[in-house]
């Protein structure tokens, strides 16, 4: 099995798919890896350090792509891309397929079969697999750090000759993989953290990390499956924007992480709520990239918005590229030798993971969060 890894060429995207270390593993079990030149320069990851542990190093895109039998990515490839490989290669990258019809079609077209990475099932045994979460850790780790370099003050209290300086007040929206990392990042540097979600079962993890917990009583219309929130009514949202407003008044920083899997993310901080925040404040819409949680947030800009700084930052686990890329790589390896072996794909088609994570096999659109099938 020949294994592709072309250059990321996203905008702002620093990430390779694999790094030299899983490589040596691949090529140990058999696989024959072949990397695009430079694809792991922004990791800080050399075209040497890839050749000594065993892989090819290709420049020309074309022929990287036409004998791969497999091709791994962070994001999907453009459908350009797509159109060089060659029929029955498998694609596995983060895809986003609900929101992505042009990318299925590219796929069914070229007679590919094609994995999400943000489709692997939040189970068990998928842990080791869970790219979403290996990056959402980062994202909300590096989101306090933006947020605080921003700032015009510390986080901690602070007690001097010439006065006592009061925390920071830091609050977050959304208690997933990335919000709780950040309320742990938050508390580390000394900040007072207070946190909102509409799921009530994260208040005991919040408050075990030192946060307190916003309560907004829940109602019938909020739906979780797999640990992300799938559905939200307008009211409740309008319910939480009225309980958490004071909370951002008095805030110095807000950080938004809410998103819902295939769908515009939800409005949390109005226009109002920024209006009310004290001249200075911060406020990372993790969520930008989705169509933002603050009314006023840019995408991949930091903008000044009724005295409060507000910054759109798409892509923040790229901003650490070396541990991103690193925990990606290890996902991304776990997950090919649940699917695969040297000799090929097991294509076990009943199998929770493979079955949840399989958009396009074989040219057929075979995922439910494809709406139509596609075909080539």
């Amino acid at each position: 099995m020949r294994i592709a890894v072309p250059k990321e060429t996203k905008i702002k995207e620093n990430r390779v798919a694999i790094t030299p270390d899983v490589v040596k593993d691949l090529v140990n079990k058999g696989f024959q890896v072949s990397i695009q030149s430079d694809a792991g320069s922004s990791s800080f990851y050399s075209d040497s350090q890839y050749t000594a542990v065993g892989a090819t190093v290709i420049n020309d895109l074309a022929s990287l792509y036409k004998e791969a039998d497999i091709v791994l990515r962070v994001n999907a490839p453009l459908p350009d891309e797509i159109a060089l490989m060659k029929k029955n290669a498998v694609l596995i990258s983060f895809m986003f397929a609900g929101t992505n019809p042009a990318l299925v079609e590219a796929c069914c077209k070229a007679e590919i079969s094609a994995f999400s990475m943000d489709a692997v099932p939040r189970i068990s045994r998928a842990q080791k697999m869970d790219a979403l979460s290996s990056q959402a850790n980062l994202a909300g780790y590096k989101s306090v750090l933006l947020a605080a370099d921003t700032i015009g003050k510390i986080l901690p209290m602070m007690t001097t000759a010439a006065g006592t300086i009061r925390p920071s007040k830091v609050v977050i929206f959304g208690a997933g993989v990335a919000g709780l990392q950040a309320i742990a990042t938050a508390k580390r540097l000394g900040a007072v953290v207070e946190v909102s979600d509409i799921r009530p079962d994260t208040k005991e993890q919040v408050e075990s990390l030192g946060g307190k917990f916003i309560e907004v009583p829940a109602d019938d219309t909020i739906k979780v499956e797999g640990g992300y929130v799938k559905s939200v009514s307008e009211d409740f949202l309008r319910k939480q924007q009225e309980t958490v407003a004071k909370h951002v008044k008095e805030a110095d920083i807000v950080i938004t992480t809410a998103l819902i899997p295939g769908k515009k993310a939800p409005v949390l901080v109005s226009d109002e709520m920024v209006k009310s925040m004290r001249f200075g404040s911060v406020i990372l819409d993790m969520a930008v990239e989705q169509g933002g949680n603050v009314v006023g947030s840019e995408l991949n800009k930091t903008v000044q918005k009724h005295g409060v700084t507000i910054i759109g930052e798409s892509n923040i686990p790229s901003l650490l590229p070396m541990n991103a890329s690193d925990l990606y790589a290890k996902n991304i390896q776990t997950f090919l030798y649940h699917l695969a072996s040297k000799d090929g794909f097991k294509w076990e088609m009943d199998e929770e993971i493979t079955k949840s994570s399989l958009i396009v096999h074989q040219g057929k659109a075979v995922h439910p969060s494809v709406n139509k099938p596609i075909h080539a």
